[in-house]
């Protein structure tokens, strides 16, 4: 039997893509339309969604970003600024030698792959459901080390105060620590401009004001944070 010229195989496949093309489209005609009614109307995201990063904090409220910057060294988008510095045993912010000084995310670059959070070492970093960040300025869109670290819950003592009495990082990281030591009291943070004549906040000082519900800033749970 004779093959079919070549330029006739051609024609009827021309022919026969934008039929298959239209099909689609009509098939589409017939399906129920989904319209999201943002913003009055949120949409639940997925548990582990890629939303707005979260510093996060041991149960005693030291911060958990030792300042390695190698968040800052994964991100292919360069969105990731670190500095870090040395702890004092009169000014502490994390349990380790260094802490995480400055630390900024430009979501203006940000893409949200969440390869920073594969490359902290100590789960410092994560990423939270919270997925609104547009604003009006570029300025707005980088975010600092206080909007970035998570609220204070029960047991914490904001950083930076001393290490828990008879423990060292290792335990921190064992979960050997589950609690600020009581009569904890906040230092005084002198590389911020702070005076050393100002009230001292302590451990009971904090549970106080959680269990009043006094306004404070938003805990891990509050922002959903993915672990």
């Amino acid at each position: 039997m004779a093959e079919e010229p070549k330029e006739h195989q051609g024609s009827s496949q021309g022919f026969q893509n934008p039929v298959a093309g239209f099909g689609v489209t009509f098939k589409a005609m017939f399906k129920k339309r989904l319209t999201e009614q943002y913003p009055e109307a949120k949409k639940t995201t997925a548990p582990r969604f890629h939303g707005r990063h979260q510093l996060n904090r041991h149960p005693d409220g030291l911060e958990k970003c030792i300042g390695c910057e190698l968040c800052a060294w994964a991100c292919p988008a360069d969105a990731i600024y670190v500095e870090g510095a040395d702890n004092t045993e009169e000014e502490r912010y994390s349990p380790g030698e260094r802490y995480g000084r400055v630390y900024q995310i430009n979501y203006a670059r940000c893409i949200l792959c969440g390869l920073c959070i594969e490359a902290c070492p100590t789960r410092a970093l994560t990423m939270t459901n919270e997925f609104e960040l547009a604003d009006s300025s570029r300025e707005s869109l980088i975010y600092t080390k206080d909007q970035l670290l998570a609220g204070l819950q029960e047991g914490m003592v904001d950083s930076p105060h001393s290490i828990f009495d008879g423990m060292d990082e290792g335990d921190y990281y064992r979960g050997a620590v589950t609690a600020a030591a009581p009569g904890t009291v906040r230092q005084v943070a002198v590389s911020k401009g702070e005076k050393r004549d100002e009230e001292p906040v302590t451990v009971e000082n904090t549970a106080a004001a959680v269990s009043s519900g006094a306004p404070h800033e938003a805990t891990t749970m509050d922002r959903g944070a993915t672990t």
